[in-house]
């Protein structure tokens, strides 16, 4: 874990706004060909519409807040998920409780 990388990661809203909406994906996005959000993640092509910028864009924010260790990856296909490493956002919130 490299706490610089996680405050950089968290250092932007809409960042910090994926992470909210990967938390209940069912609550902010719609179903993606019959997946299980909650156990597979969501599309980047949801992620990118709901931020309503590029997908160059979003795939950089993703990609920086997977690099953070705060979300995970899943292919299938053509399709890229994307959901919470809620493992290891408990080990971060952990960490910083006792280091900081």
């Amino acid at each position: 874990m490299k706490p610089i990388e996680i405050f950089k990661a968290l250092s932007n809203e809409s960042r910090l706004q994926i992470l909210q909406w990967l938390k209940e994906p069912d609550r902010h996005f719609m179903p993606h060909e019959g997946i299980d959000m909650n156990e597979t993640g969501v599309c980047v092509s949801q992620i990118t519409n709901k931020l309503n910028m590029t997908q160059s864009t979003a795939s950089q924010y993703l990609t920086m807040l997977q690099r953070a260790g705060l979300i995970k990856t899943k292919r299938i296909g053509k399709f890229t998920y994307y959901q919470r490493d809620e493992e290891a956002i408990s080990q971060i919130a952990d960490y910083f409780k006792q280091e900081i």
